[in-house]
């Protein structure tokens, strides 16, 4: 009876060790700048809240979501490169190392704006509203992406090719284009990830032993 109880109590255990290390290696939503959003105000030309200090009390990684809380007045710049980031300016910017997101050209539209975290590494982040002056004034972090559990298959993707515009016969009429600016949004709670699936698995096996 003792050696049955003691078996029992072991395997509980795993299987809690097992739920537990799952549950701390999830991905997460990183709110920017907290309640004060990601935010300029232009008659003190100040930022909202210090987004370096913001950022040092986060962990980041590959998977997770920065959420920008913003108006259409300010802009969100993700770039891997770090001279782009000190001059505050996308001018010479690459299309493969830089991206830009902003609303459209209505000021003072709330705004949200969702950036996935797909480069394992130094991020950097700034507005280059006002011709770069947010960023002068303190619109903009870095962060150290670090590998976590890696990335959601939904989100390992290759990148789309770069749009070419058709060749256009002199008596049709042009196609016109659109363009997005914002991220494609938050990630589908309705993924399963691996761990829950072992866990579920490991949880019936290990109930088969206890009679």
């Amino acid at each position: 009876m003792t050696l049955l109880l003691t078996t029992t109590a072991a395997n509980l255990f795993i299987i809690t060790l097992l739920i537990t290390t799952v549950t701390s290696q999830s991905y997460s939503n990183h709110t920017v700048g907290d309640s004060a959003g990601w935010l300029f105000n232009s008659d003190t030309n100040t930022t909202s809240t210090d987004y370096t200090k913001w950022a040092s009390t986060q962990v980041f990684n590959l998977g997770d979501y920065l959420i920008f809380n913003t108006t259409t007045n300010q802009t969100v710049v993700q770039t891997y490169n770090e001279t782009t980031y000190n001059s505050c300016d996308t001018e010479d910017a690459l299309d493969t190392d830089t991206f830009i997101y902003q609303g459209e050209n209505v000021f003072g539209q709330p705004l949200v704006i969702q950036v996935p975290l797909t480069k394992e590494g130094t991020n950097y982040f700034f507005s280059d509203a006002n011709d770069g002056l947010q960023c002068s004034q303190n619109m903009k972090f870095e962060i150290d992406v670090k590998h976590g559990i890696g990335l959601p298959s939904y989100l390992n993707q290759p990148p789309p090719p770069p749009y070419v515009e058709p060749p256009q016969s002199s008596d049709s009429n042009p196609t016109p284009s659109s363009e997005t600016s914002s991220n494609s949004g938050f990630r589908d709670s309705g993924n399963v990830p691996l761990g829950v699936l072992i866990v579920t698995s490991v949880l019936g096996f290990l109930l088969l032993l206890i009679p």
